[in-house]
């Protein structure tokens, strides 16, 4: 008979043991990966936003105050408001009529459609304002003609409103697509099946099913609308007072070291961001307490 010698290191753990070690450790990979994150956002969100606040109201409240009465700096806010406020109705109807026709049909091009709603994505819009420019401009393919007619694209709000709109373009159509086609037809041909017309179904069926995307890509149009520096700078010229726009003028302040100038239109950009999100988390409850109703 072979003797077995008894080694204490071969005994195997306990399952016990190992769920311990398992969920120790697992609790430390939550820990380093959460203060990963909550450091990348410090560095890259938090910490520039504070700095903006702090050199904004570097002279006083009463510092803030005389700088945003400038007359350039109202005409900016002014201009910066009027390019969303024309750009994001223009793109909502776009938006929502491209995701209809690419969710519920298929016709030949699609594919190319898409491809050019997404244009916008993968063209600096620097290029994009140079696009245009080359298109409007005194120079450009429908600048004499344009020009001989008396109207004015290139350095003028027409320019401006095109660059805002071509930047713009995707985010209400790439929003409401995939809600669209998750959906299916299912409910709308329910509908008109019941005999309601095609304004009914859209506003009682389609409309409230896809509220949440189209609302998302109101928001980003928005934002974007209001923050494009790229393409606008190319085709309005930056005159300031004229064809400045809040993030124009940012640009323009600081490099005439006007600091506080420059910080406190960053902060308004900013609080026109937040605004629109408070907008986007009211809509949201009401929304919710009738859907409940």
């Amino acid at each position: 008979m072979t003797s077995e010698v008894f080694n204490p290191l071969s005994r195997k753990p306990s399952p016990k043991t190992d769920s311990k070690e398992l969920a120790k450790k697992g609790e430390w990979t939550k820990l380093v990966l959460i203060g990963i994150v909550v450091v990348y956002l410090a560095l890259v969100l938090l910490v520039p936003a504070i700095n903006v606040f702090v050199q904004a109201f570097d002279g006083g409240i009463e510092g803030f105050l005389e700088t945003i009465r400038q007359r350039e700096f109202v005409n900016a806010l002014k201009l910066t408001l009027l390019m969303a406020a024309i750009a994001v109705p223009l793109n909502t109807v776009f938006g929502i009529c491209a995701a209809l026709a690419l969710a519920r049909k298929r016709f030949p091009g699609r594919t190319l459609l898409i491809s050019i709603i997404d244009l916008p994505f993968s063209v600096s819009p620097i290029v994009a304002g140079l696009m245009i420019v080359l298109l409007y401009g005194r120079n450009g393919w429908f600048g004499p003609l344009l020009e001989s007619a008396g109207i004015k694209i290139i350095f003028a709000i027409p320019g401006m409103l095109l660059a805002t709109i071509f930047v713009t373009l995707p985010f209400v159509a790439r929003e409401v697509l995939p809600v669209l086609e998750e959906m299916g037809p299912e409910l709308e041909e329910a509908a008109k099946t019941l005999g309601a017309s095609s304004w009914q179904v859209f506003w009682r069926v389609t409309l409230p099913s896809i509220r949440w995307g189209l609302l998302y890509g109101l928001i980003l149009t928005n934002a974007r609308a209001m923050g494009e520096f790229g393409a606008i700078v190319v085709v309005s010229g930056s005159i300031r007072g004229k064809t400045q726009t809040l993030p124009l003028f940012v640009e323009e302040a600081y490099k005439q070291y006007q600091t506080q100038s420059a910080y406190a239109a960053a902060v308004l950009l900013a609080l026109l961001a937040v605004v629109t999100l408070v907008l986007k988390e009211i809509l949201e409850r009401k929304t919710a307490i009738k859907d409940a109703e």
